[in-house]
């Protein structure tokens, strides 16, 4: 039995209650694995870091799947910036609709007009912990057992896993999302919002839009079935092929 979580985006009492449902499912020594973007856009991504660098030390076997806005924190936060150059011109981590500004806010770094970027890069490499930037750093591309995957975004069908790019593990969209046929094993990610967790036959999405507030329901993984764990515990997903 699995268990994985879909994207956080800086809401530790999302996170937080997605933890203790499934502290409450009862299987103390099942596997977690969360699928990315566990920063930005939300208010706390600091406390969400440092939550989850306690759980890796408590629990070594869970796995952290790195999201294209993991990338871009970590990214920025080297001697010189790094830019990601799948954004559009003009637009930077710092903009408010990726949410960097408040991911440095959430360690005090102020960012706000006539501040320069010297200056805000400064403070937020001297602010954010050095244990934070490994745990960014050491977070996995992907994570495979015999029938499942587990990415950020997705995967470039008819590609072997070993031959993916980066790119499209943090990135990849409508190639992968309007894909039907089966892959190599059921792809389980986030990335893309949908109302809540949908199973399309060949993939699972499990970002159900935390970044807009909305509660993290983790999904689990048994056999062939898969479930959600809502307030009310445990429902199956059912498949949703279109």
């Amino acid at each position: 039995m699995i268990y994985a979580i879909g994207d956080i985006h800086g809401q530790i009492a999302l996170l937080e209650q997605a933890l203790e449902r499934i502290e409450a499912d009862g299987d103390q020594d099942a596997q977690v694995v969360f699928l990315g973007d566990v920063t930005d856009r939300g208010p706390a991504s600091r406390e969400v870091l440092d939550l989850l660098i306690t759980c890796q030390e408590a629990n070594p076997g869970w796995i952290f799947i790195k999201g294209n806005h993991d990338r871009m924190l970590h990214w920025y936060l080297e001697p010189t910036p790094k830019h990601d150059l799948r954004l559009r011109l003009g637009l930077n981590w710092l903009d408010p609709r990726l949410g960097g500004d408040k991911t440095l806010a959430s360690y005090g770094v102020e960012v706000r007009e006539g501040r320069s970027q010297r200056d805000i890069h400064k403070d937020a490499r001297d602010a954010v912990p050095r244990r934070h930037v490994e745990f960014l750093e050491g977070m996995q591309l992907s994570y495979q057992t015999q029938d499942l995957l587990f990415v950020h975004a997705g995967i470039r069908p008819n590609i072997p896993l070993r031959k993916q790019r980066e790119e499209d593990l943090l990135w990849i969209r409508d190639e992968f999302l309007n894909h039907t046929q089966p892959h190599e094993a059921l792809v389980i990610h986030g990335h893309t919002i949908v109302d809540s967790p949908t199973h399309y036959g060949n993939r699972v999405n499990l970002d159900g839009g935390a970044a807009k507030g909305r509660e993290i329901m983790p999904a689990v993984f048994e056999g062939k079935d898969v479930f959600v764990l809502t307030s009310r515990g445990r429902e199956k997903i059912n498949t949703d092929i279109k």
